[in-house]
C-alpha cells in the first residue's frame, strides 16, 4: 500500500512541484512582520505576490519573527489522513534550526497510539529552504519505484546528510539580527562589500564557511561548491531557492547546467520562513554530494 509524505512550508517546494504530486501535504506555517502573524501557504493563490511584499517590506526596515509548528497543529493537519487509512511519512525542517521537527516526532507518536493500525514516521531532514525540498524530492522518486514506507524513511535518514547548501546573502544584517555574525562583522562586511558563504553541517546548523567580495565573486563560489562536491552532477536534480534575486538564480542555474551538464534545476523562491532570517538578495544551491563530505565539520565540533 501506498503512503503520503508530508512536510512543512520551509521547505519551499514551488506550487507547480506540489499541485503535480499525489499524496504529498505541505503543512503551512506562521511568521510575523511588523506586528502582523500571517500564514505561509505555498498552495494559495497570492503566495507569490505575498512573498515580494514580504521581501519589499524587510527592505524597507519591518522586523520579521516566525514560529515553529506545534504538535498540536500537526496532530490537526495529520489525523485526517490516518483516519482515512493512510500511512504516513513526515519530513520535517532540522532540529538544530527549529523545535518543529521535536513537535513534529511527538505528534507522530501521538497519531501511532491513536492509530495504532496505521505508521506514521517522522524524519528530522537536517535541512532547510530547498535543501529540504530537494530531500523530499528524492523521497518521492524512491516511493515512486514502489519502495515500502521504511525503506523511504531508511533512504531518507541515509540521504539527509548527503544533501548540500550552500548559501550567500547580499546582506550582512539580517545574519547580524539573527546572531550568525558579529556586529561589528557586520558592519565592516557591508562596507567592504563581504559576502559570506555559509552552509549546513552534519547536525544541520548554518556555519559560515568563506568570505568573497562582491556579488558576482559569491555566486561563482557556489558554482564552485557543486564543481567540488556534487556527486555526478550530470545525473541529478540541483535546486536553487533565492529571496527576490531572480537574476542570481538564473545565472546560477543555467551555468551548472552549462558546465557541469546538471540536467534539471527546479528553482523557487525563499519562504519568509527562511528569509527572515536570511534577508532578500539571499542565493541557495541544494545538491548531493557522495558521504556528507560536503557538509564539513563545523569549527567547534
Amino acid at each position: 500500500m501506498s503512503f503520503w509524505v508530508v512536510t512543512d512550508a520551509c521547505c519551499d517546494l514551488p506550487a507547480s512541484f506540489i499541485q503535480k504530486t499525489s499524496d504529498l501535504l505541505v503543512v503551512p506555517m506562521n511568521y510575523q512582520i511588523d506586528g502582523a502573524e500571517k500564514e505561509l501557504n505555498p498552495l494559495r493563490e497570492s503566495v507569490t505576490q505575498e512573498m515580494r511584499e514580504f521581501y519589499q517590506q524587510l527592505l524597507d526596515g519591518a522586523i520579521a519573527t516566525t514560529f515553529q509548528i506545534s504538535q498540536q497543529a500537526w496532530v490537526d493537519m495529520l489525523a485526517p489522513l490516518c483516519e482515512k487509512g493512510h500511512d504516513l511519512l513526515v519530513i520535517a525542517f532540522s532540529s538544530a534550526l527549529s523545535g518543529t521537527c521535536e513537535s513534529a516526532v511527538s505528534a507522530c507518536q501521538e497519531l501511532g497510539e491513536r492509530f495504532p493500525d496505521r505508521k506514521v514516521m517522522a524524519v528530522d531532514s537536517l535541512c532547510a529552504s530547498m535543501g529540504e525540498g530537494l530531500l523530499v524530492h528524492y523521497v518521492l522518486a524512491e516511493r515512486e519505484k514502489g519502495r515500502s514506507i521504511e525503506e523511504c524513511y531508511l533512504f531518507a535518514m541515509e540521504t539527509a546528510p548527503r544533501v548540500n547548501h550552500w548559501v550567500t546573502v547580499a546582506d550582512l544584517r539580517y545574519l547580524r539580527r539573527g546572531g550568525r555574525i558579529s556586529a561589528s562583522s557586520a558592519y565592516l562586511g557591508s562596507i567592504l562589500k563581504i559576502k559570506p558563504v555559509i552552509n549546513v553541517d552534519p547536525k544541520g546548523k548554518l556555519i559560515p564557511r568563506d568570505k568573497v567580495q562582491g556579488r558576482k565573486r559569491s555566486l561563482r563560489a557556489l558554482y564552485e561548491k557543486a564543481e567540488e562536491f556534487a556527486a555526478k552532477p550530470q545525473a541529478q536534480t540541483m535546486f536553487i531557492s533565492h529571496a527576490d534575486s531572480e537574476e542570481g538564480a538564473s545565472w546560477l542555474a543555467a551555468r551548472l547546467k552549462l558546465e557541469l551538464h546538471v540536467p534539471e534545476v527546479i528553482v523557487s523562491t525563499i519562504g519568509p520562513i527562511i528569509g527572515s532570517h536570511s534577508g532578500p538578495g539571499t542565493v541557495a544551491l541544494f545538491f548531493l554530494d557522495d558521504h556528507g563530505e560536503g557538509r564539513l565539520t563545523s569549527p567547534e565540533a
